[in-house]
């Protein structure tokens, strides 16, 4: 199984929809909330190439985006064949 981790902050729609697409398929993840960890945001946007919002989702260290994309990429057939590792 791949190595998922996942930025949120806890009032965010679009993270609550990331997460649950995740549980739907049965992957465990890594969730840091840039709320309650002020400090990893700068770690998040860094990784994330720039990227400011919630959520940023990463497969195996590999950017997937946010929720849109993370929702793209499953509808496109691409989600399932990273989430296997």
């Amino acid at each position: 199984m791949a190595n998922v981790e996942i930025y949120t902050s806890p009032f965010c729609g679009y993270c609550h929809a990331a997460k649950r697409l995740l549980k739907q398929k049965g992957v465990s993840f890594t969730e840091i909330d840039v709320l309650e960890h002020p400090d990893r945001k700068a770690e998040m946007v860094n990784r994330a190439k720039g990227g400011r919002t919630v959520p940023q989702i990463f497969i195996d260290g590999k950017h997937i985006g946010g929720s849109d994309d993370l929702h793209a990429l499953d509808r496109r057939g691409g989600l399932d064949p990273l989430l296997a590792g």
